[in-house]
């Protein structure tokens, strides 16, 4: 069994509950995917799978690639193509089986959410570092800049890692520990807790999570038990 599938960003959206508590969710396209390549322990070492996003049109593929295609069982040409590990002890997949968001997921689960992040650009180090920068009043010319960089006689140079103004976003995270709302398998939909990386139409691999944490659990306090606080009884006059 896989433990992950490629989904494709949607957009985000609220979700009511009967008691009218508002949660926001992202909408992503969960699959279907399509196996084009399963490796074992004896052939490459370790257990995974190459899945393919299927989408309503094949995308165009060289001669080489197409070969790969074809000896998955000539399956569609896919735009996305992502590895992702296979639990031990299930079900051996092989090229050409599909796999779906309802066999993976189940509603409420523990997910982790790898994307690309949006590009910002070039960005200054308020922006890009959260940088506090200087006063705005009082005369001071200093507003917006980095500050020091290092120092003159020794090592007279800039240190390797030195937190700077440049290109910000376009980066590969990983959000983790998101909760799943609602698994459509009909319609191949997952609502997932919150947000992830990327703009809508971003590509995403939706994994179970590694580290999973418990849901906290809010005790409720129980009718006609509620202590009150008795206010402290005044000291008597003319006694210490």
């Amino acid at each position: 069994m896989v433990t992950g599938i490629i989904a494709r960003k949607l957009g985000m959206t609220q979700v009511f509950a009967a008691d009218g508590t508002v949660t926001p969710a992202t909408v992503v396209k969960a699959g279907p995917c399509v196996v084009l390549q399963a490796k074992g322990t004896q052939t490459d070492g370790y257990e995974a799978v190459q899945l393919g996003f299927v989408e309503e049109k094949p995308a165009k593929v060289n001669k080489a690639l197409g070969g790969h295609y074809k000896k998955a069982g000539n399956v569609p040409p896919t735009r996305v193509r992502r590895e992702v590990k296979v639990a031990p002890g299930g079900d051996p997949l092989k090229a050409g089986d599909q796999v779906l968001v309802s066999g993976v997921f189940n509603n409420g689960d523990r997910i982790d959410v790898i994307g690309i992040s949006r590009g910002k650009g070039f960005q200054g180090v308020m922006k890009r570092h959260n940088f506090a920068g200087g006063a705005a009043t009082h005369g001071s010319m200093f507003h917006r800049a980095p500050g020091s960089i290092g120092a003159s006689s020794f090592p007279s140079r800039v240190i390797k890692g030195m937190r700077a103004a440049g290109h910000m976003g376009s980066d590969r995270v990983t959000v983790r520990n998101l909760k799943i709302v609602t698994v459509d398998g009909e319609n191949n939909v997952m609502l997932i807790r919150g947000a992830v990386p990327g703009a809508p139409g971003t590509y995403l691999i939706v994994r179970k999570a590694i580290a999973a944490k418990k849901e906290p659990i809010v005790q409720a306090e129980k009718a006609g038990k509620v202590s009150v606080a008795k206010k402290p009884a005044a000291a008597k006059k003319g006694k210490k």
